[in-house]
């Protein structure tokens, strides 16, 4: 829970306008109690309230609805697919309809997510640990995607 506040709260640093909350990701309100889980909010620091959220059962079939709305997924993930993340650079209006796909701690993004993926990006790792937690690497990517603005449009 604690990664889901973190991410809002990125999320809101960078302007990003919807999270989408998929399979077993927990939602900043308790789907049955109604109440909102502190666990989340303690390090969301509000920013649940401030970033749109929308909780999905099933990942990939959002993505096939957020390809037809013209959406361009890109996908986090440790794949042999996968260009380096500092590599890419957006447009401003690719930034605006760029999805950026984290997966779980474990399992990472689900094949049929991949399948469906026009990009995946990896984050290039340096040292003996081949991988970063889920919240820490999705800043480090939105960050990174958000100054490869600044680089191309000056």
């Amino acid at each position: 829970m604690h990664n889901v506040g973190s991410v809002f709260r990125t999320c809101d640093g960078v302007g990003v306008k919807k999270v989408y909350l998929c399979g077993y990701t927990p939602a900043p309100v308790h789907e049955i109690l109604g109440h909102k889980r502190p666990q989340i909010e303690k390090v969301a620091l509000g920013s649940t309230d401030t970033v749109a959220w929308e909780k999905v059962s099933v990942a990939w079939r959002l993505v096939e609805r957020l390809k037809k709305e013209k959406y361009t997924i890109m996908a986090l993930e440790q794949s042999s697919a996968a260009v380096s993340l500092d590599t890419v650079s957006l447009s401003k209006g690719e930034w605006d309809t760029t999805v950026l796909v984290v997966g779980n701690e474990i399992e990472g993004v689900s094949k049929p997510v991949l399948k469906r993926a026009d990009t995946i990006v990896d984050i290039p790792m340096l040292g003996a640990k081949r991988s970063l937690n889920v919240s820490v690497a999705f800043g480090v990517a939105v960050y990174t995607l958000l100054f490869s603005i600044k680089r191309e449009e000056g």
